[in-house]
């Protein structure tokens, strides 16, 4: 099977990469493109050098399955051709998450929603796929009325120039910055632009996506998103008001038998999630899980997961892998 990596030379594509030959993922021919400057030079994958071609080139090739990691105006115009050609694009961009004439998946969730005309698929934002992975469950149990989020998120969100900039800063080096401001020892209430209702475009990801994704266009939800200084790992702070109430006890154990999900909450003990604890692993944990004792039917939990594997490279390969074992592709149907 050819697979094509569009963007294989970013932060998300290098761990599709990764992640890829850590599943042995299925791939007969491997595909690499990046921009005009990458073009000639090589990647190691299963110990073979694989070089980087042009974009055209790689169309023409007519892949089964594209990965996209390579931005929204790339997406926006490549993606069309790609699918054109009768590839399955699974795009890791903001370009087609609210189309709504394209799906936006979790696997864990509505993979089977999908569909051999499914050609452009949008992969959901980061901080979006883990708080999903979590609410999941309880929507289905409790039933969910209102949302109020709190991010905290990983410089690698923004990409290597976000990586660099805190490097040089942590070096006393002047350099190009990816922030307004400062980011090294600071918490920076901004990812993304600014909307004209005060909320960032990263805000309202996680309100309309959430809302897509669980199929609930009448949950009431708030967001404010916040970088920090951390390379790996989302954070967040979630309060959910249920229709119902609900035993704790019996909360704690439909998390814990939700896959993907990790329940990692002992506060005598002072276990609970972090960044550090989770970078590199693959599933989304869940702490500090607590009554909000200020309303009623309403809880406090901390979610956390790796923003470059769940919450983007895994959760696309997840969705490639679900088009193989249904027989989606074409040729295997």
């Amino acid at each position: 099977m050819k697979i094509a990596v569009v963007g294989a030379t970013g932060l998300v594509g290098s761990v599709l990469l990764s992640i890829m030959e850590e599943r042995n993922f299925p791939v007969s021919k491997l595909i690499l493109v990046a921009s005009e400057k990458s073009v000639g030079k090589k990647i190691i994958f299963k110990g073979e050098d694989h070089e980087i071609i042009d974009i055209q080139s790689a169309v023409n090739l007519k892949p089964e399955i594209t990965l996209f990691s390579a931005g929204g105006k790339v997406s926006l115009e490549w993606a069309p051709k790609f699918a054109s050609m009768g590839s399955f694009v699974i795009d890791n961009s903001s370009a087609w998450r609210m189309d709504p004439a394209k799906k936006l998946i979790v696997p864990e969730i509505n993979a089977n929603s999908l569909t051999k005309k499914d050609k452009i698929i949008a992969n959901p934002n980061c901080s979006t796929i883990q708080l999903v992975m979590a609410l999941h469950p309880l929507q289905n149990k409790y039933g969910i009325k209102r949302l109020v989020i709190s991010t905290y998120q990983s410089i690698t969100g923004t990409g290597a120039k976000a990586v660099k900039q805190l490097e040089n800063e942590v070096n006393e080096i002047e350099g190009e910055m990816a922030y307004p401001h400062k980011i090294h020892e600071n918490a920076i209430p901004q990812c993304d632009d600014f909307l004209s209702n005060g909320y960032t475009k990263e805000e309202m990801k996680l309100v309309n996506e959430t809302k897509k994704i669980l199929n609930d266009y009448s949950l009431s939800i708030t967001s404010t998103a916040v970088r920090i200084p951390v390379l790996a790992g989302h954070s967040e702070s979630v309060n959910i008001e249920f229709n119902q109430d609900y035993d704790l006890s019996e909360l704690r154990e439909v998390l814990s038998n939700t896959k993907g999900v990790n329940v990692y909450d002992n506060p005598n003990k002072n276990h609970y999630p972090m960044p550090l604890s989770c970078s590199g692993l693959d599933d989304v944990f869940v702490g500090r899980i607590r009554r909000d004792e200020s309303r009623i039917n309403s809880l406090n939990m901390w979610v956390v997961s790796d923003n470059l594997r769940k919450g983007a490279a895994l959760n696309a390969i997840q969705i490639a892998e679900y088009l193989i074992d249904k027989k989606l592709l074409t040729d295997m149907s």
